[in-house]
This record gives structure tokens, sequence and C-alpha cells, in this order.
């Protein structure tokens, strides 16, 4: 499967409040970023957000060094139509998290879109790789995946579920888990979604 395509075709078949996992307002991960304690000018990066509201969150709250990576051009059109004139403020960055090169490193990373797509070990060795690289020492980590008892699919693909035990496992002993929070998420097709949502600070 070409990744990049399905994702340029999800986003150019449908409007972003038709996805399954669309939120009006990302209001759990708007939280732990608060309680990250992070300055209005560190800079942030939301991984896999083309099409998230988070980011006109995050620009709301004053963050002025505000970057958005995603795979899928598509996506991220739906986000600066949306913006308008503020998506100027807004680093836009088309590229596979597994295959991204961050151009700085970055007080926070948030995560509600690609960790639990990554099926593959190699994927989520890459994955860790440019994490690695483009997190700060003592940098937040804000990831969310389908909990345990989430679907075991989206969007056609298949996905692995966590637990917070299991994601600290995955992540490894450079990142330590500093709070965790869980989400009953609906859909607008009206079903629930159970997501698992954890800070890790790193090393």
């Amino acid at each position: 499967m070409d990744r990049k395509q399905h994702w340029e075709d999800v986003y150019r078949q449908k409007q972003p409040n038709e996805v399954s996992w669309f939120q009006p307002k990302a209001e759990i991960s708007i939280a732990l970023i608060k309680a990250s304690g992070i300055a209005p000018a560190d800079p942030v990066i939301d991984v896999g957000g083309g099409a998230s509201r988070l980011v006109d969150s995050l620009l709301d709250a004053g963050y002025r060094d505000v970057s958005v990576l995603d795979i899928a051009a598509a996506a991220m059109a739906h986000s600066r139509e949306r913006l308008a004139g503020r998506a100027a403020q807004v680093n836009w960055l088309e590229a596979d998290a597994t295959a991204f090169t961050p151009p700085q490193q970055y007080a926070l990373w948030h995560d509600r879109a690609v960790f639990h797509f990554l099926t593959d070990p190699a994927d989520r060795s890459a994955y860790r790789k440019a994490l690695d690289a483009g997190l700060c020492s003592g940098g937040h980590l804000i990831i969310a995946t389908f909990a345990p008892d989430g679907p075991d699919t989206c969007s056609g693909l298949p996905v692995r579920r966590y637990s917070p035990e299991a994601l600290s496992a995955e992540l490894g002993e450079g990142f330590v888990l500093a709070e965790t929070a869980t989400e009953t998420h609906q859909t607008p097709a009206q079903k629930e979604q159970r997501f698992v949502y954890c800070r890790f600070i790193k090393k």
C-alpha cells in the first residue's frame, strides 16, 4: 500500500468533519499541553495534524512557534483554508513521520494521528529515530492511541492498540511517563472509540 496516496485520497474525498477521528476541539490534548508548562515561545509540533483543529487552539493560546507535520498535502490544505491569513504563522511540513528529518528540536511533540497506524516494527523504529532527533532533552511527548478496548482498524487500515504501560515499553527508557488520560471519542457517525493519552518527558 502507498501510505501517502491512501491519506491524500481520504482528504480529497472527505471533509475533515466527516472522518471518524474528527474533533471540534482537542480538549484533552490542550489540557496536556497546558500541563507541560511550556512557554508560548517554545517550539511545538503536531505530528499527523494536517486537518486537525489543534493548531487553531495553539495559535489562540498564543504559541508562536507552531509546526504541523502531515503526509498528506490535501489534509494541510483544509487547515490552511480554514485558518486563512493565520496559516502564514504555521510551519507546514509535508512528510511521512517515519522518514522525517526534523529541521529543529521541539519542546513539545504531539501525535494523535500517527503512531497507532505503525504496525510494522521497522516503521515504529524509524518514527522513534525522528522523535529522538526532534524532541529536546526535557521535552514533552504527548501521544494518543486507540486504547486496548478501542478499534483494531481505522480508515480501512489495521492499528496497534496500547495501554500506557505498553506505550511506555514501546518508547523505551528514554521517556518517563508523567500522566495519562482516557477518552471515549464520539465519531461523526455517533460511534464510540476508546483512546488513551500519555504525556512523557524525555530524559
